[in-house]
C-alpha cells in the first residue's frame, strides 16, 4: 500500500528510482542543464536541491553525505569547488524548469531542468529590470497625483519652446549656407562677365572691320577716278 506516500514513484521500484535519481543529478551538476520529463525533473528537483544546500558548507562531513547519493567523486567535486561559491547568497530555488511541449510518441510533457546561476541571458535581463525599477512610499503616491496635472502643460510648453528654437537654429543655418554659397559663386559670376564682355568686344570689332575696309576702297577708287579726270 501506498498510504501517505506523497512523492512521484516514476514507475519503478526503490533501488531503480534512486539510482535514476543520481545519475540525473549527476549530470545536471556536470552538465548544468538536462532535458528530461516534466514528471522527472520535478522529482530530481527535490532530490538534487538539498543536495546543494548542504555543499555550501564544505566539511567532510557534507561531502560524505552528498557522496552517498551521488556515488560520483567527480561530480562531488564539482559541486563543492564551481557550484557552491556560485550559490551561497541564494537561499533556495537553485534550479528552473522550463517546459517545452510534448514528446512524438508517448506525449509525454518534456522540459529543460537547469542551474539558475548558470543561465546568463536571464541572469541579464534580470540585473537590467532591477536596475530601471525604483521604489515608491506610499507618501509619494499623492504628490505624484497632484504633479500630474501640472506636468503634462509643463512638458508641452517645454516641448514648444524646444520646437521654436530648433526652428530659429535652422533658419540661421540655411541662411549661413546660403551667404557661403554666394560667396563661393561670386568668383565664377565675375569671370563669366568678363568673358562675356570680352566676346561682345571682339563681335564689334570683327563687326567694324569690315565696313572699315569699304571705305577704305571707295576713297581708293575716288582718288583713281580724280587721277583719270585730271589727265
Amino acid at each position: 500500500m501506498r498510504h501517505r506516500k506523497g512523492f512521484n514513484h516514476l514507475g519503478r521500484k526503490s533501488a531503480h528510482r534512486e539510482a535514476m535519481l543520481a545519475n540525473m543529478a549527476t549530470s545536471l551538476i556536470m552538465h548544468k542543464r538536462i532535458t528530461t520529463t516534466l514528471a522527472k525533473a520535478k522529482a530530481l528537483r527535490m532530490y538534487v536541491e538539498p543536495l546543494i544546500t548542504r555543499s555550501k558548507e564544505d566539511t567532510t562531513h557534507s561531502r560524505r553525505i552528498v557522496f552517498s547519493y551521488l556515488k560520483n567523486k567527480y561530480a562531488v567535486s564539482e559541486l563543492f569547488r564551481e557550484i557552491s561559491p556560485k550559490v551561497a547568497e541564494r537561499p533556495g530555488g537553485y534550479t528552473r524548469i522550463l517546459k517545452l511541449g510534448h514528446r512524438p510518441g508517448d506525449n509525454a510533457e518534456m522540459c529543460i531542468i537547469e542551474l539558475v546561476d548558470y543561465n546568463e541571458n536571464m541572469l541579464g535581463t534580470k540585473e537590467e529590470a532591477k536596475a530601471k525599477t525604483t521604489r515608491r512610499s506610499r507618501r509619494g503616491r499623492k504628490k505624484a497625483a497632484t504633479t500630474e496635472g501640472a506636468a503634462p502643460a509643463a512638458e508641452v510648453t517645454t516641448e514648444e519652446t524646444e520646437v521654436t528654437e530648433e526652428t530659429k537654429e535652422t533658419e540661421v543655418k540655411g541662411e549661413e549656407a546660403e551667404a557661403a554659397v554666394e560667396e563661393k559663386e561670386a568668383p565664377a559670376k565675375e569671370e563669366k562677365e568678363e568673358k562675356a564682355e570680352e566676346k561682345k568686344e571682339v563681335k564689334a570689332e570683327a563687326k567694324e572691320e569690315p565696313a572699315a575696309e569699304e571705305k577704305k576702297g571707295e576713297a581708293a577708287g575716288e582718288e583713281e577716278k580724280k587721277d583719270e579726270e585730271k589727265k
